[in-house]
């Protein structure tokens, strides 16, 4: 590893310790701190993935690349950070290597135009990715615009989710706007779970909700939610999810950052593998939900190979 690079992980460690990141090493119990054994790229042979856990496709896929790591005789860690910002930032020191699962044309779009000369494009694995406002499958509401004139059916609440994700700020800055709706309603900012707890207890009462959502998320398929028609067009276009590196980790990391661009997941491939990890077997046992869905996938792990 080249001396900047050490430098810019050591301030960066420092820096994302500032913020809360709470970091979780999930490599092999066995691997030895000192191993660097040369892979095409030389030098260490760690890699660290930065997540934000409770964006599961984020979760899905750092899950599936830690299997598919250690298999080539990496040490991958996955640090946990709660926020779009400091996840991004520790990507751009160089504290992170990769973000596997960044949204970088809409969702993400003000990160990567902030840290863009620190930051290096691995290739999208995903098409089609987009944000949404939803409802439940009862409601009468078909498009964004039928908010106008209800915010007392929805006690004056959007439900939504962290402050810092590119969705908020896209609803807050964008959407509510367009639509007139920002002096009816607010926008209740606090995170996916607790968006999720409310579009449970409301859908289980069948009272009305409106949240924001994004695809692909399992989510959509759990929940009996449709999406809103958005005839301004103010949630952007549709977008890729790409993995996202350091400058230079390519250089370092060649055959990694190869795999990684040769990644790619249709809609039926990824929903099943989402599934996996989070519902059917759930946290602590991700390494059993990833080898479970390779049994099932195994072109994907032989087009990583290129």
């Amino acid at each position: 590893m080249n001396s900047k690079r050490a430098l810019r992980r050591a301030v960066a460690t420092a820096s994302l310790l500032t913020l809360g990141a709470t970091a979780t090493a999930c490599g092999s119990d066995d691997a030895s701190d000192d191993d660097t054994t040369a892979g095409s790229g030389g030098g260490d042979k760690t890699i660290n993935l930065g997540i934000i856990p409770s964006w599961t496709d984020g979760l899905s896929t750092a899950h599936l690349w830690k299997n598919v790591l250690e298999d080539e005789g990496y040490t991958v860690e996955i640090t946990e950070i709660s926020e779009a910002a400091p996840l991004y930032t520790g990507v751009a020191n160089g504290d992170i290597d990769v973000y596997p699962s960044a949204w970088p044309q809409v969702t993400h779009e003000a990160y990567m135009e902030q840290f863009g000369e620190d930051l290096e494009d691995l290739g999208a694995y995903y098409e089609g990715a987009k944000l949404t406002f939803a409802v439940p499958e009862y409601s009468d509401l078909t498009s964004i615009a039928d908010l106008q004139g209800k915010a007392s059916e929805y006690d004056g609440e959007i439900i939504g989710i962290e402050p810092g994700a590119g969705l908020t700020k896209v609803t807050k800055e964008s959407v509510m706007p367009a639509y007139g709706l920002d002096e009816e309603f607010e926008l209740v900012e606090s995170s996916t779970t607790a968006m999720l707890a409310e579009l449970r207890k409301a859908t289980d009462a069948e009272e009305p909700i409106v949240v924001t959502l994004w695809k692909p998320f399992w989510a959509n398929s759990e929940f009996p939610v449709r999406d809103l028609e958005d005839p301004e067009g103010a949630l952007g276009e549709a977008e890729t999810l790409n993995a996202i590196a350091t400058a230079g980790f390519s250089e370092e990391h060649p055959e990694v950052a190869e795999m990684m661009g040769n990644l790619t997941l249709d809609d039926d491939q990824y929903g099943s593998l989402e599934n996996l990890v989070v519902n059917e077997y759930g946290e602590g046992r991700e390494d059993e939900a990833v080898e479970a869905w390779l049994e099932e996938n195994p072109d994907v792990l032989e087009a990583l190979q290129g």
